[in-house]
């Protein structure tokens, strides 16, 4: 039986987009949940992907990133759920986390079959990453309390759809477990 891994999308943010001020108020609110859920798969040994935008930065790597974030006009919002030392990092270019990346071949080198989401943007990024984590036959679960949105209508509708369509389980960050990766 294969793991589960904690995959934060999109968090190491510069918040230089034009809908940044609308989508820093529900990052606020899901900064608890993905504290939780980094602490618990920590904890339980499993493993923990950041996967994250490069802003068309392509000489970039995941420090200068981190970096970039730290320093922008939210940094608070970026250092409470930081990768440690054990965490990875891939790169994205577009929305999915699985488009033109090296995930899908991470995830299988680890034996995980079964993806937590938790992060930005709900209604675009969430969205495309369960579809394409549901369409590579993983099983996805997405942690409610743990993503912001940016349109909270939109958001509510690509709930149902990745419930419906993809499978997905939504729980809230308190209810979701992760196998201990370092037994067995």
């Amino acid at each position: 039986m294969g793991s589960t891994a904690l995959i934060v999308i999109d968090m190491l943010n510069t918040y230089e987009h034009q809908d940044a001020d609308v989508l820093v108020r529900s990052v606020r609110e899901a900064l608890p949940g993905i504290g939780a859920l980094l602490e618990q798969a920590r904890d339980a040994g499993a493993p923990v992907v950041y996967v994250n935008d490069n802003f068309g930065r392509w000489r970039s790597h995941h420090g200068e990133i981190l970096e970039a974030a730290l320093a922008g006009r939210y940094g608070d919002l970026v250092e409470p759920i930081a990768p440690d030392e054990r965490s990875l990092f891939v790169v994205k270019a577009r929305h999915s986390v699985f488009y033109e990346t090296p995930l899908a071949y991470l995830l299988g080198q680890l034996d995980v079959q079964r993806v937590v989401l938790c992060g930005q943007v709900t209604e675009q990024c969430v969205l495309y990453s369960a579809l394409d984590a549901h369409i590579r036959h993983l099983d996805v679960v997405v942690a409610l309390d743990a993503v912001a949105h940016i349109d909270a209508g939109l958001a509510d509708a690509a709930l149902r759809m990745m419930e419906r369509n993809m499978s997905a389980e939504l729980r809230p960050s308190h209810e979701i477990t992760f196998e201990d990766a370092t037994s067995g």
